[in-house]
C-alpha cells in the first residue's frame, strides 16, 4: 500500500495537538520517556553508527569541510555522552509549574506568576545529529512538542535517532506527534514552516549566518537565534602568562569548529613580548593558521603569521585558524570585541579584580569570562543539561538555551467570587 508523507502543515497541526497532552503530563510520565530513550540509544549504538558512517561517507564525498564533518560525525563516546545527557536532563528539576512569584492583593485574590511549555518548537539545524536527541529531550521535558528540521547532510542519523524518541514516546503512552523529523524537503520547507503562524510558537535554528539570513527573509512566527560565535580571549597586561597561554590554547584548539571556539587573541602590549613568541609557537605545532597584527608580526619568535585583513578580525573561522592582535589598554580590547564580537563568549586573563569587573561590565556578550577558557559555553557545562544552542539576543533568553529558556510564564489567579467594580 502507498503512503503519503504528511505536509509541513499536517505536521504542525498534530505537534500542537501533542503540545496541549505534554502541559498536562506529570514529571513522572516525562522522566520515564527520557530514561527509556536513554536505554534506547546505548542498545541501539551499532544501528546508529551504521547510519552515521553513511552520512559521513557522502559527506567526505560531497568535499564537506572537516569542521562539519566534526560536528556531523558520532562515535561510541559521543553516543554515550547522547545518553548520558538524556539522563541527566531526567534528572533536573522540572520547571513546568514552577512558582516564579506569588503574592494576595487586597481583595484578596491570590496571584501565582508560575511556568508554562511555549508549545510548539521549531529546531533547524546543521548537520549536528546530536541535536536530534539534545532538542527532542529538552522540548519533552519543559512540556513542548517538536518539529525538527535537519540538514540533509545527517538525514539517516537524524532519521533513526528520531525514531528512537518517536517509539519512546508511544511505548511510554505519549503522543508520538510530540516529536516530528522533517526531511527530504529544501529552502521552501524551512520557509513553511516558518510561516505556520498560530501552531509553532518559536523556531530556533542552530547553523551558520546562511540559515540565519534564509530565515530572516521568510519568518512569520518568532526566531530566536542561537547564533555564530567570534569569541576573543584578551590578555591584560598583569595576567600569570603561563595561565594565559593555557587558557588561549584550550579556546582555540581543544575544538576549533565549535561556536565556543577562540577566533581572536588579543594581548596588552606590556604583554606582548613575554607571551607571543610561546603561545604562538604552541599554536602552530597544533595546526593553526596564525594571521597579526604588525606589533603581533614583529613578536613572532620564529612562528608564521600572516599578515591579518579588516575581514579576519570579524570571522568565525569554523577550524585551526586565529587571528591575534595587540592593543594598547584594556578599553582598546572592550572597544574591539564590541565592534567585532558576536556577542557570544569572550575572556579576560588578568590578576586584577578591577580589570576583571570593569571587563565583564563593558562586554557585551552573552557569557564573559575570567580567568576561564571559552569553551565552557554549554548547557552541559554551565549545569544545565543540554542545550539547544546559545543565544546571542536578549529577549527572551540569553546565554545557554537549557529547559527554562523553553518556558514561559501565565498567571494563575485564585478567588472567592471577586468581581471587579
Amino acid at each position: 500500500m502507498a503512503t503519503t508523507t504528511p505536509t509541513v502543515h499536517e505536521v504542525c497541526v498534530a505537534a500542537k495537538d501533542a503540545s496541549h497532552v505534554l502541559a498536562r503530563t506529570d514529571r513522572a510520565a516525562k522522566d520515564a520517556c527520557l530514561r527509556d530513550l536513554a536505554e534506547r540509544i546505548e542498545a541501539r549504538d551499532a544501528e546508529i553508527l551504521e547510519a552515521n558512517t553513511a552520512d559521513v561517507e557522502a559527506g567526505r564525498e560531497e568535499e564537506l569541510t572537516e569542521a562539519l564533518i566534526d560536528r556531523l560525525t558520532l562515535t561510541e563516546a559521543r553516543i554515550g555522552d547522547m545518553a548520558t545527557g538524556v539522563r541527566e536532563i531526567a534528572g533536573l528539576e522540572d520547571p513546568v509549574g514552577e512558582i516564579a512569584e506569588s503574592w494576595t492583593l487586597p481583595n484578596g485574590l491570590r496571584v501565582q506568576k508560575q511556568r508554562a511549555p511555549l508549545g510548539v518548537i521549531g529546531i533547524v539545524y546543521e548537520a549536528r545529529p546530536n541535536v536530534t536527541i539534545d532538542a527532542a529531550a529538552l522540548c519533552l521535558k519543559s512540556g513542548n512538542a517538536v518539529v525538527l528540521r535537519g540538514s540533509s547532510a545527517a538525514e539517516t542519523s537524524n532519521g533513526i535517532l528520531a525514531g528512537l524518541v518517536r517509539e519512546s514516546l508511544r511505548d511510554s503512552g505519549l503522543p508520538e506527534a510530540a516529536v516530528s523529523l522533517l526531511s527530504g524537503g529544501g529552502r521552501e520547507q524551512l520557509g513553511e514552516l516558518a510561516t505556520q503562524e498560530g501552531l509553532v510558537d518559536l523556531i530556533i535554528p542552530r547553523g551558520g549566518e546562511g540559515l540565519k539570513i534564509a530565515l530572516k527573509a521568510v519568518a512569520k512566527v518568532p526566531v530566536m537565534y542561537a547564533a555564530a560565535g567570534n569569541c576573543h580571549v584578551y590578555v591584560h597586561e598583569d595576567a600569570d602568562l603561563e595561565m594565559a597561554a593555557r587558557i588561549a590554547y584550550n579556546a582555540k584548539v581543544q575544538r576549533p569548529g565549535v561556536c565556543n571556539a577562540a577566533e581572536t587573541l588579543l594581548v596588552h602590549e606590556s604583554a606582548a613580548s613575554a607571551l607571543l613568541p610561546s603561545v604562538l609557537a604552541d599554536l602552530e605545532a597544533a595546526g593553526v593558521e596564525l594571521v597579526g597584527d604588525e606589533r603581533v608580526r614583529a613578536n613572532t619568535g620564529g612562528a608564521s603569521v600572516e599578515e591579518a585583513t579588516e575581514e579576519d578580525w570579524g570571522t568565525e573561522f569554523h577550524g585551526l585558524k586565529m587571528a591575534v592582535g595587540v592593543v594598547d589598554s584594556l578599553g582598546d580590547a572592550i572597544e574591539h570585541i564590541n565592534r567585532h564580537g558576536t556577542g557570544h563568549s569572550d575572556a579576560i586573563v588578568t590578576s586584577s579584580d578591577d580589570a576583571a569587573e570593569e571587563f565583564t561590565d563593558s562586554v557585551d556578550s552573552a557569557a564573559v569570562y575570567v580567568n576561564a577558557s571559552t569553551r565552557f559555553t554549554d548547557g552541559y557545562e554551565f549545569g544545565m543539561g543540554a542545550e539547544i544552542g546559545n543565544s546571542t539576543q536578549k529577549l527572551h533568553a540569553r546565554g545557554p538555551i537549557g529547559l527554562r529558556e523553553l518556558t514561559s510564564t501565565k498567571y494563575v489567579v485564585h478567588g472567592s467570587g471577586q468581581v471587579r467594580e
